[in-house]
């Protein structure tokens, strides 16, 4: 990295890797933004053709020889900040050599010079604000790219949740005879706000070949129902309750259910067994009846009554 003041003379170096290059380039690139195409020049000449807006401005200069080469800018503007790159092209591979950054030391990039403000007394939910980011610094040709970021609750990191691009047309010069500051200031409106757009917000502004960030607002939203924030949980417990109590009776009806019908299944089958059973006893019963003696009374002291019974199973 190298710094610079307004009006210096800045040396840029680069050393060649190879030395079978046929084409040497140097690039720029802001930041935020694409890199651009500064100048390029054969190996066999002495004067480099400059690309877009580096064409007729006698301040870029160049000189090589055969293992390296040297970028001069003369009378260094806030604009000539950003990101240098040499590169070399060998036949078709084109090789970026070195990456110089180039950074300008102006005024102290300070909260002093940089606010972020919400511009609102109040906020409730339903609200309509306005975030307003205010910078000030000296005046740069280049234009401005600004960023928000918010940074919610529970999260680890911010979140870029939006850009405007490249703007400076809010920019006011200092009305200070002679003075080269000048205020800009950048606003984020934010309508029908809910739970979800609270937290801390903070603007980023790339200008002049620098990042300048914000100290940051926080953005609290009054007015909310704790009883209201809450209601969602116990809404939620409570059907997941009455799901549990609906399944536990469903349960034990389909329990009692399954006892009853086999009780009445053993009912059905036993008197039937005992019937089928009974049916295959059979009883056979023999009488002898008394007759008369033809014998002599010795006989007729005999006892005469006999009874035979035979019960049979039949299987």
């Amino acid at each position: 990295m190298k710094t610079f003041h307004l009006g210096d003379t800045i040396t840029l170096h680069c050393t060649f890797s190879s030395g079978h290059s046929s084409y040497f380039y140097w690039f720029k690139q802001a930041v935020g933004e694409s890199p651009q195409s500064i100048m390029s020049i054969y190996s066999h000449s002495i004067d480099p053709l400059l690309y877009g807006e580096f064409q007729g401005d006698q301040r870029f200069a160049i000189q090589k020889n055969s293992t390296s080469m040297m970028l001069t800018i003369s009378n260094a503007k806030l604009a000539d900040g950003g990101f240098y790159y040499c590169c070399t092209r060998s036949y078709e591979q084109i090789i970026f050599e070195n990456k110089i950054f180039l950074k300008y030391e102006g005024l102290p990039t300070t909260n002093r010079y940089f606010s972020l403000q919400l511009v609102s007394d109040s906020v409730q939910p339903g609200d309509s604000v306005t975030l307003q980011c205010t910078i000030v610094t000296e005046s740069c040709a280049g234009e401005h790219s600004v960023y928000w970021f918010k940074h919610g609750s529970g999260e680890s990191l911010p979140g870029v949740i939006y850009t405007n691009g490249n703007r400076s047309d809010k920019c006011e010069k200092s009305p200070e005879a002679g003075s080269p500051t000048r205020s800009c200031i950048y606003s984020l409106p934010k309508r029908n706000l809910n739970l979800s757009d609270a937290g801390t917000y903070y603007c980023a502004v790339a200008m002049c070949g620098e990042i300048l960030f914000g100290n940051g607002t926080k953005l609290e939203i009054t007015g909310i129902d704790q009883e209201n924030q809450s209601s969602p949980l116990v809404l939620g417990l409570a059907i997941s309750n009455i799901l549990c109590v609906i399944i536990i009776i469903i349960l034990i009806y389909v329990q009692k259910t399954r006892i009853q019908r086999n009780t009445h299944q053993w009912f059905s089958t036993t008197p039937h067994s005992e019937t089928r059973d009974s049916q295959q006893l059979t009883y056979n019963k023999c009488i002898f009846q008394k007759r008369k003696s033809e014998m002599g009374p010795r006989m007729q002291q005999i006892n005469t009554h006999v009874l035979y019974s035979d019960i049979r199973l039949k299987e």
